[in-house]
C-alpha cells in the first residue's frame, strides 16, 4: 500500500497534487514540470489567483512565466527567483533576453551566457537563439509585476533605470514584430478551407460551424471559441439579407454573448450578432451532436462519438491548419489569429466602417483594429503603384 504521509511530504509531488485542482485551466501535460520549477508559495499564489477568477488565458500566461522566471533565476544566479525581486535583477534579465545581434559577434558575452541559454533549451524552456521578441519581454516583465502586486509586495518595474532599459534593449535587438498569424484568412482563404468540409462526416460539420461563427463573429480569438457555451447563444428574429430593403429574403439570426474575453467582462457589450449561414452551420452541429447544453464544440473519435468536454484553444488551431494543408494551403502561414486580423482586413475591403468592424470583433485598441485596415487599403491603393503606367 502507498505511504500517503511520505507521499504529501515530498514537495514535487505535492505540489503536483496542488496543481491537479487547477487542471481546467493548466494544462495536464505540463503539471508535472510546473511542479518541479515552481515553489510552494508559487503554486498557492496560483490558486489565489484562480478563486479571484483571473481569466484562463491570464492564469496559462502568468503560470508559464512563472516557472520561466524560477528557472532562469535558479540558472543564472544558482538561487529561487527572490521576492520581491531587486532592480538588478530584473536589468540582468533585460541584458539575458534583448541584446544586439551584431554586437554578440564580436563579444560572445553580450546577452545570454552560452551554458545559462543551453540550460534553460535543455529543460525546453527556451526554442530561440536569438534574443527575446519584444512583446515576450514586455509581457515576462509585466507577469513578474502583476505578481509582486498580488503578492502585496513592491517591484522595481516602474523604475527609470528599468524602464529605460527595456527601451534602448528594444531598440538595440533590430527584431521586426511578427504577427500572430503570417496570413490573414480572409474570404477566399475562408471559401477554400470551408469546401474542405463538404462531406456528411459529424467532424466536417462540426469543423465548419467552427470556422464560420469564429469568423462571422468578428474574428474571435480561439480561446473564447472553445469555452463557448450553448447557453451563450441565443436565438434573434430573422434579418433581411439587405438591411436597406424590406423587400429582400429573410436570414437567420443568432446573438452570440462573449462572456469574458481578453480585453472584456461578461456584460452587454459583449455580444454579438451572427447571421445566416453561421447560424444554420451552427444548428446543425448542435443537432447532430444532440448538444443541447455545456461546450458547444468537442472532441469526436474515430467512431463518431461526441466527447461531454469542450475542445482546447490548441485544438481550435490545429483544426484550422490541419483545413489548411487538405485546401492545398501552407499550414505554417496560418494559425487561429488568421480568422481575428482576415475579419478586420475584409471588413475594410468591403469598406464597413472601422467603429462598426470593431463593435464586432471587440477590439478595444484602434490603433490594434486600424493596423489591419491600414494594411488593406495600402494593397488596394494607388500609393504603392506610382511606377505602374
Amino acid at each position: 500500500m502507498t505511504d500517503l504521509p511520505s507521499v504529501a511530504a515530498d514537495p514535487e509531488t505535492r505540489r503536483a497534487l496542488e496543481l491537479d485542482t487547477l487542471s481546467a485551466i493548466l494544462p495536464l501535460g505540463r503539471r508535472d514540470m510546473l511542479a518541479e520549477l515552481l515553489t510552494d508559495d508559487d503554486v498557492a499564489t496560483l490558486k489565489h489567483l484562480a478563486k479571484e477568477g483571473i481569466g484562463e488565458n491570464s492564469l496559462r500566461a502568468l503560470a508559464s512565466d512563472l516557472a520561466y522566471l524560477e528557472s532562469w533565476a535558479r540558472t543564472a544566479t544558482t538561487e529561487p527567483l527572490p521576492w520581491p525581486a531587486p532592480e538588478a535583477l530584473a536589468l540582468k534579465f533585460v541584458a539575458h533576453h534583448m541584446w544586439d545581434p551584431a554586437k554578440r559577434e564580436t563579444d560572445p558575452r553580450h546577452g545570454m551566457p552560452a551554458e545559462i541559454a543551453q540550460s534553460m533549451r535543455t529543460a525546453g524552456l527556451m526554442r530561440s537563439t536569438g534574443p527575446h521578441a519584444p512583446n515576450t519581454l514586455k509581457r515576462r516583465l509585466a507577469s513578474w509585476a502583476t505578481l509582486h502586486r498580488w503578492k502585496g509586495i513592491e517591484g522595481p518595474f516602474a523604475s527609470p533605470g528599468l524602464r529605460s532599459a527595456v527601451r534602448l534593449a528594444v531598440r538595440a535587438s533590430m527584431r521586426p514584430r511578427q504577427r500572430k498569424s503570417k496570413r490573414a484568412v480572409t474570404s477566399d482563404i475562408l471559401d477554400r478551407l470551408l469546401a474542405t468540409c463538404s462531406t456528411d462526416r459529424l467532424a466536417d460539420t462540426r469543423d465548419l460551424a467552427i470556422l464560420l461563427l469564429a469568423f462571422a463573429s468578428g474574428g474571435r480569438r480561439r480561446s473564447e471559441v472553445a469555452r463557448l457555451r450553448v447557453e451563450q447563444i441565443t436565438d434573434e428574429p430573422a434579418v433581411q439579407f439587405h438591411p436597406q430593403n424590406p423587400e429582400s429574403g429573410l436570414l437567420a439570426c443568432a446573438a452570440v454573448q462573449l462572456g469574458r474575453t481578453k480585453t472584456g467582462n461578461f456584460d452587454d457589450e459583449g455580444k454579438v450578432l451572427i447571421v445566416g449561414p453561421p447560424v444554420e452551420a451552427l444548428r446543425e452541429w448542435l443537432e447532430r451532436a444532440d448538444i443541447a447544453s455545456g461546450p458547444v464544440f468537442r472532441a469526436i473519435d474515430r467512431w463518431d462519438a461526441v466527447d461531454q468536454r469542450a475542445l482546447t484553444p490548441q485544438s481550435i488551431n490545429l483544426i484550422l491548419k490541419r483545413r489548411c494543408a487538405m485546401a492545398g494551403l501552407n499550414e505554417k502561414e496560418f494559425s487561429a489569429h488568421g480568422l481575428r486580423s482576415g475579419y478586420l482586413t475584409e471588413a475594410a475591403r468591403r469598406g464597413v466602417a472601422l467603429p462598426e468592424a470593431m463593435q464586432q470583433s471587440q477590439h478595444r485598441s484602434v490603433q490594434q483594429a486600424a493596423s489591419y485596415y491600414n494594411d488593406a487599403n495600402r494593397s488596394l491603393g494607388m500609393a504603392a503603384r506610382l511606377t505602374v503606367k
